[in-house]
């Protein structure tokens, strides 16, 4: 989201080690590309509980793990969350924008957006304008001091960035982003398929608040 494909590591997330991902297949082709023994299976293909437990737990870990580094250093001192400088990273590089594709940029919900412009602009980062030509959309730009505030801490940022994925080659960096690409093109494309395979037929169960019975 805010670069290189060496710095796509930690945002989708990094410091998982690319080994972890392409371990079955190297396995399978250590083996001559049979799968020996009970319970075996097609080369390259891992279990349920090799690609849940060692890969998207992995996954989760590392991702918060980075995150609160990120937001505990460079991030600090400058006052802002992880989503928050997601938001003027993406108004930095795209200037002007309709609010909408912000939050499609900076991958969040139309909801959180109203909630992190309403506090960036009380800071006087960025602005609400209106959109020229129809009333019913709203652009967002960076203000002078939001700018300002940017072009300062993106340096920054991007160098507690190489800190947390120092451990990585480059090798490894390329290997780990492009497959964390592939799964998320995997959910974009085959994921609301999916949910209707499991439904099968069904409604889908209500989204509970959390809340207990007649709380």
């Amino acid at each position: 989201m805010f670069g290189s494909a060496r710095r796509a590591v930690l945002r989708l997330p990094g410091g998982v080690r690319f080994h972890t991902l392409f371990a079955a297949k190297r396995t399978a082709a250590g083996r001559g590309g049979r799968a020996q023994g009970k319970g075996a299976r097609m080369p390259g293909r891992r279990s349920t509980v090799e690609a849940g437990d060692g890969l998207v737990a992995g996954l989760y870990r590392a991702a918060t793990a980075v995150r609160q580094h990120l937001e505990n250093t460079a991030l600090r001192a400058a006052g802002l969350t992880w989503t928050s400088f997601g938001v003027l990273r993406v108004l930095l590089d795209g200037g002007q924008l309709e609010s909408r594709h912000v939050a499609a940029a900076a991958g969040i919900a139309k909801g959180t957006l109203t909630g992190v412009v309403r506090t960036l602009e009380a800071r006087g980062l960025l602005a609400r304008i209106e959109h020229p030509d129809d009333g019913r959309l709203l652009l967002l730009a960076l203000t002078g001091d939001g700018v300002e505030l940017m072009r300062g801490l993106v340096p920054r940022f991007a160098a507690e960035e190489a800190f947390v994925s120092a451990g990585l080659s480059d090798a490894e960096c390329g290997l780990v982003a492009a497959g964390l690409q592939q799964m998320v093109r995997q959910v974009q494309t085959c994921g609301e398929q999916r949910r209707l395979e499991l439904l099968a037929g069904a409604p889908p169960a209500r989204r509970r608040s959390g809340r207990r019975p007649g709380a």
